[in-house]
């Protein structure tokens, strides 16, 4: 009689470990979203693109870049910066190849950053090692 009271009281206690029925509710949750205006300040964003020329060393272009790097330490009026190589599968650059990002907080100070000695310097540097070069300023959304 032991083993069948043991066996029946394990059937139970795994018949009562199965899924639960499920009980619907009845009852509404509110839900609230809070959205945050934006508050930043519009950002200027300068795009530069350069092609080098095919005659320039490797590390002519290093320089280049080095002196492109430098700028954002010189200039206060630079914001941000970034830079990068083309990555695109589209063949779409038309040989440009990289890519360089400087944002400003005003068309004052990007045109500040125009005329500034440190940037009138590079341009004589990288010159004669650019090929192609490409502009766009817009104001960031």
């Amino acid at each position: 009689m032991k083993p069948t009271i043991i066996t029946l009281f394990a059937a139970l206690l795994l018949a009562s470990c199965g899924e639960q029925p499920k009980k619907e509710k009845t009852e509404t949750q509110e839900i609230t979203v809070e959205t945050k205006e934006e508050t930043a300040a519009p950002q200027l964003r300068h795009v530069v693109l350069f092609k080098f020329n095919e005659t320039s060393s490797a590390e002519e272009i290093a320089q280049v870049e080095a002196a492109f790097d430098a700028l954002p330490s010189k200039i206060s009026e630079i914001k941000a910066y970034e830079k990068g190589l083309n990555n695109s599968p589209e063949n779409l650059n038309k040989e440009l190849t990289h890519c360089f990002l400087l944002t400003f907080e005003s068309e004052k100070d990007r045109d500040t950053y125009l005329t500034h000695p440190d940037h009138v310097a590079f341009t004589e540097l990288a010159g004669p090692h650019i090929a192609d070069v490409l502009v766009v300023d817009y104001w960031a959304k």
